[in-house]
């Protein structure tokens, strides 16, 4: 399975409708890809809170139609990011989408875990409450987004309903790199999964952007891994090797707290 992990940057002088076009040409430009995936909040950038409100749009707006357009141009699975969704109600959501190579949508994953405490997405948004899979032709994909790394519980409940591919998409600070790093091979170690964490690049609101994008497989290993600058990192990995892992080192087996009803 190819995947092309799409780090791109986010300039402020960059308006949100030209960086729309350039991510949806980015995309386009990966056919051949099995699995395309951006990060998160590319549209706005993800510490850019004083535009969260003017560039919020319905969940059916110019993101999911530029996204569903590359998709099927390009003719792959796109986990287009996130971006900023105003619910009917006025509420707003940190929503990521994932297109199929016919440009339907098959998945919509509202972040759970708000990054801010008492301020910033924290306190402007609302809290997603479902756990979201994506059954693809050669895995099932995990969504979690950013802040979600930190919290293990998350990925456990996505193995749980049959995730064997973590996917993160991040808007990630430069100065808690080290933590991205290893929130990623934590989680991939503690449940056998590959780790696909696509960070942006650039400044968000004057926040320099980690980048890093990195792919683990299920044993912890870095497949591969970006640099701070924008780029796409491509990388082929074996999805069969996360079941393989798991049969024969069945840690998962052993579990005895927090466990699932069986499925």
């Amino acid at each position: 399975m190819r995947a092309s992990l799409i780090q791109i940057a986010v300039d402020p002088d960059e308006s949100v409708n030209a960086r729309r076009d350039r991510a949806a040409s980015l995309v386009v430009s990966q056919q051949g890809a099995d699995l395309v995936v951006l990060p998160e909040l590319w549209p706005v950038g993800a510490f850019a809170y004083t535009a969260f409100e003017d560039e919020a749009e319905p969940l059916v707006g110019p993101t999911h139609e530029a996204m569903a357009k590359a998709a099927a141009e390009a003719g792959v699975w796109l986990h287009a990011g996130s971006f900023v969704e105003r619910a009917a109600d006025g509420a707003l959501y940190n929503t990521s989408l994932v297109f199929s190579p016919e440009g339907e949508r098959v998945a919509t994953y509202r972040k759970i875990h708000l990054f801010g405490f008492d301020k910033g997405e924290a306190v402007m948004m609302g809290s997603g409450e479902e756990l979201v899979t994506a059954a693809l032709p050669q895995t099932t994909l995990g969504l979690a987004t950013c802040y979600d790394l930190r919290f293990p519980e998350l990925f456990r409940g996505l193995v749980d309903a049959g995730a064997e591919t973590l996917v993160v998409a991040a808007g990630w600070p430069e100065r808690r790199r080290a933590h991205w790093t290893l929130l990623a091979q934590a989680r991939a170690v503690e449940n056998q999964a590959y780790v696909l964490a696509v960070g942006s690049a650039g400044t968000h609101a004057g926040i320099q952007q980690a980048g890093h994008s990195i792919v683990v497989d299920p044993w912890g290993e870095v497949l591969a891994e970006a640099g701070a600058d924008e780029e796409i990192l491509t990388v082929e990995f074996d999805p069969a090797r996360t079941a393989t892992t798991r049969e024969q080192f069945p840690a998962l087996k052993d579990r005895r707290l927090g466990l699932a009803p069986p499925r």
